[in-house]
C-alpha cells in the first residue's frame, strides 16, 4: 500500500466503519480514524473498533472543555438558537471536530480529510466548508455521497471486510454531545405522529417527574454561567449537572420540522435540558442588564449568528465580527436568575444584578416612587406630533 494517507471522522457506526476499507481500496491510502469526546462517546472501544476495521491508527480526543469555552459558550452569549427551537449542539460540534482532523492531516502528510455524511444532510457541509476555510488544498471525501449503497448492502460490505455489526442497532438516527441530543428517522419522519417515548433518553416522561418543583439559582459572570445554587462550577461540570436534573423534571424536550440548508423540511427531535435551562436564565438576565436598543440589536444578532452556525460557517470573518459585538454586550450580564423547573415546565421566577438597568423607585407604584408623572403629557405631545398632524390632514376614503 501506497504513503498516501487519510484522516477519517470516525464514529465507531456502521457507516464510518465500512467507510475504512472503502476508503483503503478506492484510493489506495491509509486511514487514520479520528474520534473526538463531545460527551457522548465510548473512546476506547471506538478506537478498538477503528483498529479492527482497518485503520493504521486511531486518535482519540477529549476536546469537551473546548467545545465548551470555544462553541458553547460564545453561542450562549450570542442567544443563538436555529429557528427559535434549536440549540445547535450537533452543529456546533462539527467544527471543532473539522479543525482538529486538519490538524492531524498537517501533522501526518495526509492528503484529505473524509466524514460518514451523506447528500441530504447539514452536516457534509460544515465539514467541507469548514476545511474550504481552513485548508482549502486538503480534498475532502464522503465515502456515503459516492458508493451508492443502500444500508443491507453497507452490512454485506462490512461482513465480507470482517466489521463486526453491532447486535444492538437504534432504528433511529442519533448524534449527542455535551449541548444536546439530536434524533430522527423511523417514525418521526411523520410529523402527524407523536415521538415513541423511546425517542427520548435525557428527559423523563412527565407522569414520571417529581410532584414537586425544583428551584435553581443560575450565577453568571459577563454572560458565562458560573455556579448553580451558589456553587462554583466549571463549564462541562455545569452543564452536565443541569443535564440531569432538568432532565429529571422532563425539560428540554423539542419537536422542530426545520428547514435545512439543502432545502429539505425536517422533523427532527432535540433533547437539551441544559441549553434549555441556561439559554432561558440568560435572555432574563440580558433583560434586566442591556438597555432597549441593545437588545433588538442583539435579537437581529442571535438569529444571524444562529443561521452561520447552523450553516458551517463558524470560521468565517462574519462570525469573529458577531462575536466582537456580542462580546461587548456581556460586559454586564453579571449576576442570579432563579428557575423553577416542575413537570416539563421551564419559568424565570427571578432575577438580580450589580449592574441591573431596573430601578424600583421608577417602576413601583408605591411608596418611594420617585417618576414624576406631570411629565409624561409633555412627552406625550411631542411623541403624538406626528400623528397630530396627519390627524388634521384628515384621510381618504
Amino acid at each position: 500500500m501506497s504513503e498516501k494517507k487519510i484522516v477519517l471522522a470516525y464514529s465507531g457506526g456502521l457507516d464510518t466503519s465500512v467507510a475504512i476499507p472503502w476508503l483503503q481500496e478506492k484510493y489506495g491510502a491509509q486511514i487514520i480514524a479520528y474520534t473526538t469526546d463531545l460527551g457522548m462517546v465510548d473512546l476506547e472501544e471506538a478506537r478498538q473498533r477503528a483498529l479492527k476495521a482497518g485503520a493504521i491508527d486511531a486518535v482519540i480526543e477529549d476536546a469537551r472543555d473546548t467545545f465548551v469555552k470555544e462553541f458553547i459558550w460564545p453561542g450562549l452569549k450570542a442567544d443563538a438558537v436555529y429557528e427559535e427551537q434549536y440549540p445547535l449542539a450537533t452543529a456546533f460540534g462539527r467544527p471543532l471536530i473539522a479543525r482538529a482532523m486538519i490538524e492531524i492531516a498537517r501533522r501526518e502528510g495526509a492528503f484529505a480529510i473524509a466524514h460518514g455524511c451523506t447528500g441530504k444532510g447539514n452536516d457534509q457541509v460544515r465539514f467541507d466548508v469548514t476545511a474550504a476555510a481552513l485548508a482549502p488544498d486538503l480534498k475532502v471525501i464522503a465515502p456515503a455521497r459516492e458508493w451508492g449503497m443502500t444500508r443491507e448492502q453497507e452490512i454485506e460490505y462490512a461482513r465480507q471486510h470482517g466489521i463486526a455489526i453491532s447486535a444492538r442497532k437504534s432504528r433511529f438516527s442519533i448524534d449527542e454531545n455535551l449541548w444536546g441530543r439530536s434524533v430522527e428517522a423511523a417514525e418521526l419522519e411523520d410529523p402527524w405522529a407523536e415521538p415513541p417515548e423511546d425517542a427520548f433518553l435525557w428527559t423523563r416522561p412527565i407522569a414520571d417527574t417529581p410532584d414537586r418543583p425544583l428551584y435553581l439559582e443560575i450565577g453568571f459572570q459577563e454572560g458565562i454561567p458560573a455556579s448553580i445554587d451558589g456553587e462554583e462550577m466549571e463549564g462541562v461540570a455545569l452543564i452536565n449537572h443541569l443535564h440531569e436534573v432538568a432532565g429529571e423534571h422532563g425539560v428540554g424536550r423539542i419537536d422542530h420540522v426545520e428547514n435545512r440548508l439543502v432545502g429539505i423540511k425536517s422533523r427532527e427531535i432535540y433533547e437539551a435540558p441544559a441549553a434549555a435551562v441556561l439559554l432561558t436564565a440568560h435572555k432574563a438576565l440580558e433583560a434586566m442588564t442591556l438597555a432597549k436598543d441593545q437588545l433588538r440589536m442583539k435579537a437581529r444578532v442571535a438569529q444571524d449568528y444562529a443561521d452561520l452556525v447552523y450553516n458551517g460557517l463558524w470560521f468565517t470573518r462574519h462570525r469573529e465580527d458577531l462575536d466582537a459585538y456580542v462580546e461587548s454586550t456581556q460586559r454586564y450580564v453579571t449576576g442570579t436568575v432563579r428557575v423553577r423547573l416542575h413537570k416539563g415546565t421551564l419559568a424565570v421566577v427571578g432575577r438580580q444584578s450589580p449592574y441591573s438597568l431596573y430601578e424600583h423607585g421608577l417602576a413601583t407604584y408605591g411608596e418611594g416612587d420617585v417618576f414624576d408623572q406631570r411629565a409624561s403629557e409633555g412627552f406625550i405631545r411631542i411623541f403624538g406630533l406626528p400623528v397630530r398632524v396627519q390627524g388634521r390632514r384628515g384621510r381618504k376614503g
